[in-house]
């Protein structure tokens, strides 16, 4: 356990709690968890600081786009931001927004949103990012369950927006474009009892000089909004203080083990600021004086954006580092027998001192340059620092991308209710390729024994559920303390995934306590939920739902009902047996076109829809242990069974989409 400090006994099990292992700290906080320096009371202080200090260096940039031809990035310096910041939020005083109101901010990166969260910064004013990916209906849940006054909104959600007003506008009334607003839409929204300005008309209502109001780090900065389980989204409250302390003690571990973001580093913004981890790492380049790149929204040119803005430090998920690897390994093979040889003498050799302990520039600068500059060349050829989250990277994408791409790569867990990061691997320290790594310089972290999975923190390879404590936690979901009372048990968060320590005091994610899982891209499946839904199918007997962290769809084994199978194939002229039916392609994708017709009229959301079934003539049964006596599905078990299908399944499906 050389990274960890153990700071705290273990428990054994008592008075109906199971047993918890010891308290473990990061070395780097091995005489006390990072605190807060005195004075430091809001997330404000950082950019206020950072414009100060150096007023003309380029703060948030765009590419201009005319007539369809894209330039190169154009940047507003931190003084033309702060100033901007400083008149929208005197605009929302004179509008009766007060300190502690809620303020919505709706739409994709862009300068607009950073300087819409500034500004509520400046008058401690609450922000509350709005969102739809968490379903129907979710951006109306919102305004009316965090009492959102005024909401910032991209120019191409104005009509979503609009929409809700029926139902949102005792709480809701003022809107902000961030670009135009016709005369249309300023007539719908008045008739509702709602302003309506565009980004341009807005500030013209405040001034430069207006008196800032007192901050604390316990005020609230922002609710974000994370899927539910079940039913609706929930508001996670995250304090000034607690943001603070994840920017603080990102830039410690970068300082102990890396080097820290400057203002000559520049960040390319494409993960959704709707979500704490890019909005954390936003803050944390705020906090240096470094740029921030923003995308043009769009996939397709995810990468000439990239390759354009040639940013020092990339966060990313798997699905992108996966494509990464991909094209990358494409160029290489594409190059010929001779340079693929180079290649792969160069990258076996680099990765040999790497696992024997040499730190990414002196593992082999010669082919650093005479090989991997090319390489490096994938994500612009300036990155330094690259981090990973959101969901599990699988091990041969970051061995390759730790080699590579000539970089220091840190994969990181965490949650919203952790404020992003809690634990992240040391990007210089290569024994940690496949863990998350170790708590950050706030955090306090144990196992808690699941007796019912079989996992026990006691043992000798210590396995239970991850349970944080510390000052970057959040402080309770938003008017629903008993949710809060659920996971917030005598001081410690319990977030219902399950890890295992490694020897060198590194946490691997192996499992999740319920049958809750994330997709590649970063979206929670509560895949029960999904199984009752598609049980509305009177085609579907019985359902086992898939899906896993390094995929970003479901696959299915599907029991059919036998005669509504055997209707299909009379009406169809199919002479098979069930049996054969059951292998049918035709007969597969009539149950699989059924069953996702069943999930689109019950309104489940495009990642909650099936990419290929697997048809079973047999029912799922005890005799193969696949059910449990009360007809619950035994989902490891299943796994087991269906393994070479559940591959079969994923290799078609991805064969369909290429």
């Amino acid at each position: 356990m050389e990274f960890i400090v153990k700071v705290e006994e273990s428990r054994a099990a008592s008075d109906g709690k199971p047993s918890a292992g010891p308290v473990y700290r990061s070395i780097y906080a091995k005489d006390g968890l990072m605190n807060l320096p005195a004075g430091l009371e809001s997330p404000w202080q950082f950019f206020s600081d950072s414009a100060l200090k150096n007023p003309d260096n380029k703060m948030l940039g765009r590419r201009q786009v005319n007539d369809s031809k894209v330039g190169p990035y154009v940047w507003l310096t931190y003084k033309e931001v702060y100033d901007s910041a400083m008149r929208i939020g005197s605009a929302m005083r004179r509008c009766g927004v007060n300190p502690g109101d809620r303020c919505g901010i709706y739409g994709s990166n862009c300068a607009e949103w950073i300087t819409a969260m500034e500004a509520c910064n400046s008058q401690a004013i609450t922000y509350v990012p709005l969102y739809d990916t968490l379903g129907p209906n979710a951006v109306e849940f919102i305004v009316n369950h965090a009492e959102v006054s005024i909401a910032f909104v991209q120019e191409n959600k104005l009509s979503s927006i609009l929409s809700c007003l029926p139902k949102c506008s005792s709480n809701l009334k003022t809107i902000v474009s961030f670009g135009n607003v016709s005369d249309k839409q300023k007539k719908e929204a008045e008739e509702h009892g709602v302003s309506c300005f565009s980004w341009e008309e807005f500030p013209q209502l405040g001034s430069l000089d207006c008196e800032l109001p007192p901050k604390k780090k316990t005020d609230v900065c922002t609710i974000m909004y994370t899927s539910g389980t079940t039913g609706e989204p929930k508001g996670v409250i995250l304090t000034s203080g607690a943001l603070m302390s994840e920017v603080l003690s990102v830039d410690q571990l970068l300082f102990l083990t890396d080097r820290v973001a400057a203002e000559e580093d520049s960040y390319f913004s494409f993960l959704p600021l709707a979500h704490v981890y890019d909005q954390v790492i936003e803050t944390y380049c705020i906090y240096k004086g470094a740029s921030i790149g923003f995308w043009r929204g769009d996939v397709r040119y995810l990468m000439d954006d990239v390759q354009e803005l040639k940013p020092s430090i990339f966060c990313g998920v798997p699905r992108v580092y996966d494509r990464i690897y991909t094209g990358t390994l494409a160029k290489v093979s594409a190059g010929g027998v001779l340079k693929k040889k180079l290649f792969d003498f160069a990258y076996n050799y680099k990765l040999g001192n790497l696992e024997k302990g040499f730190p990414q520039e002196k593992a082999a600068p010669l082919l650093d340059r005479l090989v991997f500059e090319k390489t490096k060349q994938a994500l612009g050829g300036r990155v330094r620092i690259l981090l990973s989250g959101a969901a599990p990277l699988p091990k041969h994408v970051e061995e390759f991308l730790r080699v590579t791409s000539c970089s220091t790569l840190s994969q990181g867990y965490g949650l919203t209710e952790s404020c992003g990061g809690c634990l992240t691997s040391i990007g210089n320290v290569y024994p940690m390729v496949g863990t998350v790594g170790v708590p950050m310089t706030t955090i306090e972290a144990r196992l808690e024994s699941v007796p019912e999975m079989g996992y026990d923190a006691l043992s000798s390879v210590p396995r239970g559920e991850i349970c944080l404590r510390g000052s970057t936690l959040f402080s309770g979901y938003h008017k629903r303390e008993d949710l809060t009372n659920e996971v917030l048990v005598d001081g410690w968060f319990h977030t219902g995934d399950i890890g295992e320590w490694q020897p060198n005091g590194a946490m691997k994610i192996i499992d999740r306590k319920k049958n809750i899982f994330k997709l590649s891209q970063g979206e929670y499946v509560a895949v029960e939920n999904l199984e009752n839904v598609y049980l509305r199918c009177p085609l579907t007997t019985s359902i086992w739902v898939y899906g896993n962290s390094f995929e970003s769809f479901l696959v299915a084994v599907v029991v059919p009902d036998r005669q509504a199978l055997e209707d299909w194939a009379a009406n169809h002229n199919e002479t098979d047996d069930f049996k054969s039916l059951c292998k049918n392609p035709k007969a597969r994708k009539y149950i699989l076109d059924q069953l996702n017709s069943t999930g689109k009229t019950n309104n489940l959301r495009g990642f909650e829809m099936l990419k290929a079934v697997h048809l079973e003539p047999h029912p799922f049964d005890m005799e193969r242990d696949l059910i449990t006596p009360t007809f619950k599905l035994k989902r490891p078990q299943l796994l087991k069974c269906y393994k070479d299908c559940i591959d079969q399944l994923y290799s078609e499906a991805k064969g369909s989409k290429a």
